[in-house]
């Protein structure tokens, strides 16, 4: 008899040790997990990176631009935290040590993604000329190429001169009222953008147009960016609802107010008597 109880007293210790694991399973699931996405998609982190930098000095970002060229190029071959580490290798160029590791956490953060969805915004508006990567703006025309973009520049007098924002990258150079204002939307870092850039600082250093840049990405991600924050609660209201009867409140309410009237007296008058 002594190996049977041994036997069955051996099948309730695992009998219990399934069930404490299973309840610890089960309560372990409880927990609730809440993920914050923007409304719009994903932006490059190079044409963030060039946001940051502008908002430490604007005689920066241009250089930083002609660093970063085509830069975009390696982000194919390259995994995405070599990529990363590129671009704050290039970054790094223009920053001290403290701008760095601030321009890192931008970076964690996303803080200069609204930036850069506005100018994209902006470009959705034009809108883009279909099958093109980057495309310019002269005087409201519309073109993705560099040789259609030197016949447009010889009519822009005769059109009306586009809105620039304050935020608008604006290449230095000449800044002449009667220069025509030449618009281009790329995607810093790609080789469309190379070939326009050039181009178009060069002609802007001569001081025969005025240069602006705003950024623009031909195929944004379709997944939306994730947001980070600290002190973010998830309140979670009752849905419980108790069955309250109306005429008693109606009552209670009504027969408070006729007590308060009756000893509504200043100075000898009965206020509540005279209503």
């Amino acid at each position: 008899m002594a190996p049977r109880s041994e036997t069955g007293i051996m099948k309730i210790l695992w009998l219990l040790l399934i069930l404490t694991q299973f309840h610890h399973a089960h309560s372990a699931s409880k927990g609730v997990t809440a993920s914050l996405k923007a409304k719009w998609p994903q932006t490059p982190l190079l044409l963030e990176t060039s946001e940051f930098i502008c908002e430490s000095g604007e005689e920066k970002f241009w250089p930083f631009v002609d660093t970063v060229r085509e830069l975009a190029v390696y982000k194919h071959g390259e995994s995405v935290r070599s990529y990363y580490n590129l671009i704050v290798k290039k970054a790094g160029q223009f920053l001290t040590d403290l701008q760095v590791s601030l321009l890192k956490l931008s970076l964690s953060l996303r803080a200069y993604s609204p930036t850069v969805h506005t100018f994209l915004q902006i470009a959705s508006d034009e809108p883009p000329p279909e099958a093109c990567s980057a495309f310019v703006s002269v005087h409201g025309q519309l073109t993705c190429s560099t040789k259609d973009m030197k016949k447009l520049l010889k009519t822009a007098a005769g059109r009306p001169k586009p809105y620039l924002y304050k935020n608008d990258h604006k290449y230095p150079g000449a800044n002449g009222t009667d220069l025509p204002v030449v618009i281009l939307y790329a995607e810093i870092g790609t080789k469309k953008f190379n070939t326009f850039h050039k181009v178009l600082s060069e002609r802007a250093e001569e001081g025969k147009l005025i240069y602006v840049l705003r950024h623009y990405v031909a195929e944004p991600k379709k997944q939306n960016i994730l947001l980070s924050g600290y002190g973010v609660e998830l309140a979670i209201k009752s849905t419980e609802y108790k069955a309250v009867d109306d005429t008693q409140v109606k009552d209670s309410k009504s027969s408070t107010t006729d007590e308060e009237d009756d000893t509504d007296e200043v100075q000898g008058f009965l206020f509540g008597k005279l209503k």
